[in-house]
This record gives structure tokens, C-alpha cells and sequence, in this order.
């Protein structure tokens, strides 16, 4: 049996609308299953604390591994390996500073605590809805006992 030019385009265009439907309904339904994914994630700040630290770490990681492969290279200059050395050290005393201050800032009664540093600003996310003068000071009294920042660069930022 024979199909006719014209049919073969009907039915052609037909299960293209077919697909194009069926394509739409999927993308709604995977929208929708990453905004409720989205919104419970967002609503216990653990989960902030916990993800932050989580991303934090395999950044790091990634840089450790970058610096490792130079040094391994036999075709890295030694000015390379030497550079690659002190971005390791760097990031070894980075993460070395930010545990102690997050300790510290624990201690004086906060349940959970991020500190980010950079080479000019230290911030500090702590979990809670506001802060006090005195918890504020607190905190700036630990961070510049660690690193001697001016209270201008640190940033203290409180987290519900």
C-alpha cells in the first residue's frame, strides 16, 4: 500500500507534535521537582552550614589536586614546583586558621559557624535570626586576635 506525499507529511507532522507535547510535560515535571527540591533545602540553615562546608572542601580539594599534578610533572619548571609549594602551604594555613576561628566562634555559644577568609577580609556566616551588639563583638574580638584584620574587613553575617 502506498502512502500519499501529503499523509506522509500529516503523519510526520503529527508524532513531531507528538514529541514536542511529550518534551513539554517532561520539562514541567522535572521544573517542578527541583523547586520543591530547592525550597526544602533552603528552609533549615543546617543545611546551608553543611552544603557550604561540603562545596568549600571540594573546591579545595580540586586546588590541592591542580598543585599536586605541577609538582608531579616532570616537565613543571622549578619555579612552577616552587609556586605550586607555597599555594599548598597557603591553603594548608587557610584552612588551619579557618577551623580555629570557627571553633573559637563556636565556643562562645553559637551552634554553627562558617568562616571564609581571603587575603584581605575574613566573613562570618553564624547560624542565627539576628545578633546582638555584645555576640557581634564577640565574634570581632576572636577573628582579630586570629588575624589582626581591621574590624573594616570583617564581615559577620547571621544566618536563619
Amino acid at each position: 500500500m502506498k502512502i500519499s506525499a501529503n499523509k506522509k507529511k500529516v503523519i510526520v507532522l503529527s508524532v513531531m507534535m507528538g514529541l514536542l507535547i511529550l518534551t513539554g510535560f517532561i520539562n514541567l515535571s522535572i521544573n517542578q521537582t527541583e523547586a520543591v527540591v530547592n525550597t526544602s533545602t533552603n528552609v533549615v540553615s543546617g543545611n546551608f552550614f553543611t552544603n557550604y562546608r561540603s562545596d568549600r572542601d571540594s573546591a579545595r580539594d580540586q586546588e590541592k589536586l591542580y598543585y599536586s599534578a605541577i609538582l608531579e610533572s616532570a616537565s613543571s619548571t622549578s619555579e612552577a614546583k616552587s609556586n605550586a609549594t607555597n599555594a599548598l602551604s597557603n591553603i594548608a594555613a587557610l584552612v588551619e586558621s579557618e577551623l580555629y576561628l570557627e571553633s573559637n566562634i563556636k565556643a562562645k555559644g553559637f551552634s554553627d559557624v562558617i568562616v571564609s577568609m581571603s587575603n584581605n577580609f575574613v566573613n562570618v556566616m553564624v547560624s542565627a535570626d539576628s545578633l546582638t551588639d555584645a555576640q557581634v563583638a564577640q565574634i570581632v574580638q576572636v577573628v582579630q586576635e586570629q588575624t589582626n584584620k581591621s574590624i573594616d574587613n570583617i564581615k559577620i553575617i547571621p544566618v536563619e
